[in-house]
């Protein structure tokens, strides 16, 4: 078991290092970690708790030490590399959109629908979804389980970090010319991210208005929730913040139902924390999120409750961390589903002090 190895695919970048530092975090040795990055990064050096790992150039035969691969580069490379390293007997879990749609290919949110990965044997390749998708199903699972859900109305409100660390960069580099006052030039996004609000960025289909974004939350849930019948109605909009995606989100369950019964249900759930503080005016926020496990919830409430305070309709705000939960988390924690020999204790997760903060 000590000397299983995990390879990290493209760990110079934003969800690379986050998988980094959660492995740290975790006290996984630092001589079980085989950091990957193109040619250009060899022998670069990478923060790893209070030690270091060096990245080495990723090749086909790289992977064949490995117990397990998390891919965190993009779908190009995911294509040529993933599938020959599962049929190679390496677990690959995949962090890009190559494979989230793609027949009998799982996609997987642990807490969700984690059942997929205990076949005899286990899946070797595995999609992780999209960040927006992750957050969002947190939030909405309790709910989804005790009373089924119909309708998701959502609208996010997504942090430059999901462009990795050049959007962060970005907007850092555009606060400061802003303050400088000197002349603002977007390069990673197409419109000024400081001090800005715009539609996602993703290439938008003229025939139904829907942009790329939108169109992964519509099919990513429908695949997860083996639910091709719900609807899904996003819009999906940039704003400047550096880390962790917030969501309005309006949801149509499958009966009406208390307020009281939407608390009970999300205060247990896991990787959910509540924090709904009505008196002290204290609600999620991206901040409060970033850098943490749990996917926060609050502004509970029931959308116009009949006589007898029940509604079908519920409003949640939900912030979390899609570097973290969004992303390197999640693959991390199918990694150890599907691994076991890892020992990377992921499979329940909760953050430290986690649990549920709320008044009326």
């Amino acid at each position: 078991m000590s000397e299983s190895r995990l390879a990290i695919v493209g760990a110079t970048g934003a969800v690379g290092r986050e998988a980094l530092a959660i492995l740290a975090q975790r006290g996984f040795a630092a001589q079980r970690v085989l950091a990957l990055a193109s040619p250009n990064s060899d022998g670069a050096v990478l923060a790893y708790g209070s030690g270091h790992v060096t990245v080495r150039t990723f090749d086909a035969e790289s992977l064949g030490r490995c117990e397990a691969a998390v891919f965190c580069a993009d779908a190009a490379v995911a294509r040529e590399h993933a599938p020959p390293a599962a049929e190679a007997g390496v677990f690959v879990i995949d962090n890009s959109s190559a494979f989230r749609m793609a027949p009998g290919i799982p996609l997987v949110v642990p807490e969700i629908n984690g059942r997929v990965l205990e076949g005899d044997p286990p899946p070797r390749l595995i999609a992780n979804p999209n960040c927006s998708t992750i957050i969002m199903l947190l939030g909405l699972e309790p709910l989804r389980r005790r009373f089924g859900v119909r309708e998701v109305v959502v609208s996010t409100y997504q942090a430059v970090s999901g462009a990795g660390l050049a959007g962060m960069r970005e907007l850092d580099e555009q606060v400061s010319a802003f303050a400088g006052g000197e002349p603002i030039r977007p390069r990673v996004f197409p419109q000024q991210c400081a001090f800005n609000v715009f539609t996602h960025e993703s290439p938008m289909e003229t025939a139904t208005g829907l942009n790329g974004e939108e169109t992964k939350m519509i099919a990513e849930t429908r695949k997860i929730w083996g639910d091709p019948q719900v609807d899904v109605l996003p819009t999906c909009v940039r704003v400047p913040v550096r880390r962790a995606h917030s969501q309005s989100i309006l949801v149509r369950l499958g009966r009406p139902v208390s307020e009281a019964q939407v608390r009970d249900s999300l205060v247990s759930a896991a990787g959910v924390r509540v924090v709904d503080d009505r008196r002290g005016g204290r609600f999620p926020t991206p901040l409060d999120a970033s850098g943490i496990d749990d996917v926060l919830v609050g502004r509970v409430r029931l959308a116009t409750a009949g006589p007898d305070g029940r509604s079908d309709r519920v409003m949640l705000w939900v912030c979390g961390d899609q570097l973290r939960k969004g992303a390197a988390l999640n693959a991390l924690q199918i990694a150890d589903r599907v691994a076991p020999a890892l020992g990377l204790g992921l499979a329940d997760v909760r953050s430290p002090g986690s649990g549920v903060s709320f008044s009326f």
